[in-house]
């Protein structure tokens, strides 16, 4: 923490994504007005006192929704980034420890999947269901856990050789024991960087799913349908698009500042 905060760039990533988590959270004292109330009276009213981000073409507070957006994103940030991390864990620790025909399996549906633009599975995955939160989070996790795989299975066959998992193996310690308290202790720099980093991409897919209308269904508010509802209305109502997108901008950019600057602590310590 305290090479962090002396990295100016990974200490902005972290306090934007500590103010983002925050209005998340709070959404619901912070917004001044029920995120899906209609008011016909205020239908694409621009940004003034009583609504700071302007309305939409509903009359609904875009500053109410944009706050219940962001804790869309924050959702599956943690859930979908948790469910690729988690696969990628276990198969990049079977591979890298076992190596032999499993390893190559492994790797084979690790190629395979990479093959595949990850976006365009989503979609065909998320075609075939109904859209939702949850299933989205689902399919973000399961169609990208090809890179943490790969990581895990290169810090596994570079540590395999070291002394202490060598003097491990002669007294007898359990391949689930060398793993779990030699390997993957020893291997979560790297992870926690991938995990932060895969963050940034999950909001990036969700809002992505969300502006072509196959994420997060009305009246939910996220800053993807907000884009959306604010696309027809572009050259007269700016601030349906303006705000949403410098949110998913500076969300990303929050992550990412914060994984390099965890990387190059990391890299600093190796």
């Amino acid at each position: 923490m305290k090479k962090i905060i002396k990295n100016p760039l990974a200490l902005a990533g972290l306090i934007i994504i500590l103010l983002i988590a925050i209005l998340a959270l709070f959404a619901s004292h912070l917004s001044p007005y029920d995120p899906n109330y209609i008011d016909i009276q205020s239908i694409l009213v621009s940004p003034n006192k009583q609504h700071i981000m302007g309305t939409d073409a509903l009359g609904r507070d875009v500053f109410s929704r944009m706050l219940h957006g962001a804790q869309i994103s924050l959702l599956v940030g943690i859930v979908a980034v948790g469910i690729s991390t988690l696969i990628g864990i276990v198969l990049g620790s079977i591979a890298g420890f076992y190596r032999g025909i499993t390893d190559t399996l492994i790797m084979r549906l690790v190629d395979v999947m990479l093959s595949i633009p990850s976006f365009f599975l989503i979609l065909a995955v998320i075609a075939f269901l109904t859209p939702s939160i949850w299933n989205i989070m689902i399919v973000i996790g399961l169609t990208s856990w090809m890179g943490v795989t790969r990581l895990v299975r290169a810090e596994f066959l570079s540590l395999k050789e070291r002394d202490f998992i060598l003097a491990a193996e002669t007294i007898g310690a359990s391949d689930l024991r060398i793993i779990l308290t030699h390997l993957l202790p020893n291997s979560l720099g790297p992870i926690i960087v991938s995990t932060v980093l895969g963050v940034a991409s999950a909001v990036l897919i969700e809002s992505g799913l969300s502006f072509l209308g196959l994420g997060v269904q009305a009246p939910t508010a996220s800053w993807g349908n907000i884009l959306t509802d604010g696309k027809e209305y572009i050259q007269f109502a700016w601030w349906l698009s303006l705000f949403p997108g410098l949110a998913i901008l500076i969300t990303v950019l929050g992550y990412n500042l914060l994984g390099e600057g965890l990387r190059d602590n990391f890299d600093q310590n190796t």
